[in-house]
Formats: C-alpha cells, sequence, structure tokens
C-alpha cells in the first residue's frame, strides 16, 4: 500500500490533527471547571478558585439525598442488565438460528427503538406505565429501560451465534447433552465475549438513559442523571458548587463501573468477532 505524502495529504493529517486535539482540550477544559468548582470557596473573575474546601459534597450527599439516589440507580442498572441479557440472548438465539414468515418485521421491531429518539415512543409508554399504575416504582424505570435495552443486546448477540457452526450443537446432542447442558458447557463458553460485550455497552447506556428514566421515574425511583437535572432546574436556589459536586459523583460513578467493567471485557471484541469467518 502506497501512502500518499504530497502537501494536500499532509495538510489533511494537520487539520484532522487539530480538530482532535481541540475537541480533547475543550473537553478537558469543561471536566476540569466542572471538578474545580466543586472544591471552590469562591470562584469569580479569576483563573483558579480563591480556596479550595470538601463541603459542597457533603452538601450534596444531604441536600440530594445522594445516598439513596445511588442505591436506585445501582439497582435499576444490575435488574436491567440481568434482564435484557436473560431475554436479549434468548431472542437473538432463536432468530439467529430459526427462519419463520415474519422474521423480517420481527428483526424491524427489534430496531425500531434503537433508530427512533427515545422521547418520541417514551411519552406513550409512560402513558401506558402510568395506568398499569407501574410509573414512579422502581420496576415501572427498570421496564422503561428494557425497551431499548432488549433490543441492543439482540442485534449484538446474533453475529456472535451466527458464527458458531450448527453442527457443533448437533454433536454436543448426539453424545447426550440436554439443553440445559448444551447452553452451559458449549454455548456459553463460545458466546461469553459476546454476551459481556453487549451488557458492559447496556450499562453504560442505563446509567446514561434520561429520557425514559425522566418519564417514569418518582420521587423514590430517580436515578442519579435524572436526581441531576431536577438539582440544576428544580425551584429553588442552590450552590453552583453542591450541584457541580454531585455531577462530579455522576462522572465518578460512571468512570467507576466503566473501569469494572473493562476488566473482564474487550468492547472491541464485537468488531473482532464479527470480522471472523464462522467455522466450517
Amino acid at each position: 500500500m502506497i501512502r500518499d505524502t504530497g502537501p494536500g495529504s499532509r495538510l489533511w493529517r494537520m487539520a484532522v490533527w487539530a480538530v482532535t486535539l481541540l475537541f480533547c482540550l475543550n473537553l478537558l477544559a469543561m471536566i476540569a471547571a466542572v471538578v474545580l468548582n466543586s472544591f471552590a470557596t469562591r470562584w469569580l473573575g479569576t483563573w483558579l478558585p480563591l480556596g479550595f474546601t470538601t463541603r459542597w459534597y457533603a452538601s450534596a450527599w444531604d441536600e440530594f439525598q445522594l445516598g439513596d439516589v445511588l442505591v436506585v440507580t445501582l439497582q435499576v442498572v444490575f435488574l436491567v442488565v440481568l434482564v435484557s441479557g436473560l431475554l436479549g440472548v434468548t431472542a437473538a438465539y432463536a432468530l439467529a438460528r430459526r427462519d419463520f414468515p415474519g422474521k423480517r418485521l420481527v428483526m424491524l421491531a427489534f430496531l425500531l427503538p434503537l433508530l427512533v429518539p427515545p422521547i418520541t415512543y417514551g411519552i406513550p409508554l409512560a402513558t401506558v406505565l402510568y395506568r398499569a399504575g407501574l410509573a414512579g416504582t422502581l420496576w415501572g424505570v427498570v421496564l422503561a429501560n428494557l425497551v431499548p435495552s432488549v433490543p441492543f443486546v439482540v442485534l449484538v448477540m446474533i453475529p456472535f451465534i451466527e458464527q458458531i457452526d450448527p453442527r457443533i450443537e448437533a454433536a454436543a446432542r448426539v453424545f447426550g447433552a440436554g439443553t440445559r447442558q448444551l447452553f452451559l458447557r458449549v454455548l456459553l463458553p463460545l458466546l461469553l465475549p459476546g454476551i459481556l460485550a453487549a451488557l458492559l455497552l447496556v450499562l453504560v447506556r442505563t446509567i446514561a438513559m434520561f429520557e425514559l428514566t425522566f418519564l417514569v421515574a418518582g420521587p423514590t425511583s430517580q436515578t442519579l442523571v435524572v436526581a441531576l437535572y431536577y438539582a440544576v432546574f428544580a425551584a429553588g436556589v442552590r450552590a453552583g458548587q453542591s450541584i457541580d459536586a454531585m455531577a462530579v459523583v455522576y462522572m465518578a460513578v460512571t468512570l467507576v463501573w466503566l473501569v469494572v467493567a473493562l476488566r473482564f471485557v474487550n468492547p472491541t471484541q464485537i468488531v473482532a468477532r464479527a470480522k471472523q469467518p464462522s467455522a466450517h
């Protein structure tokens, strides 16, 4: 492969690097401003705060009931990841291994929640959950988040399942493996990288999901991102440092989840496995 080293190519690469650097610096500057302000005693018209304190974190913890909010967030994330994994992997296996009338329509139905903005179907969904008495509860928030999460797992897992030669499953059944043994001893080890990668992305998506959670959450079922929104826009006067402290907690929680998850799975496995030819 011959690499273009002409002036136009060099200018293009320099422009790309300049835009990338500008984006990174802008992002880092915004994060740094929020973090610094969360520790600032007073910060007006100067490059750095006049002093630093940690009292805003204690204030945010008490004022916004962050302890309860974090517990709810962990519960919602755990339940969404668990249920979407069980339903999504099962549905993906059925779609990957079976042909039936209307299969294309089913695939389209799975695609719609991912292609359509959440607010578009979030309002009718919230209306249904309110009529069913589930809105405002923990399970209402979980059900709302499952609508885009299950299709996401299905679409991620189908390529992984299609790469497994059906003859491997047939051979396992010939040697007496039942459905449970077939899944636990044959399919699960082969699908584990894909399952972990899909659930990692569902985890991050659920933590950051605002629209659907906002529409169905109640006072005792708010996740951290919704509580942060209310802290910013609800009536009343609040110290900007307390709100920034809450934002830092939100960023820290997301980062911790990501670091823990990335110790077990690399998201690029989705692309790597998709490029591998299926065994014959």
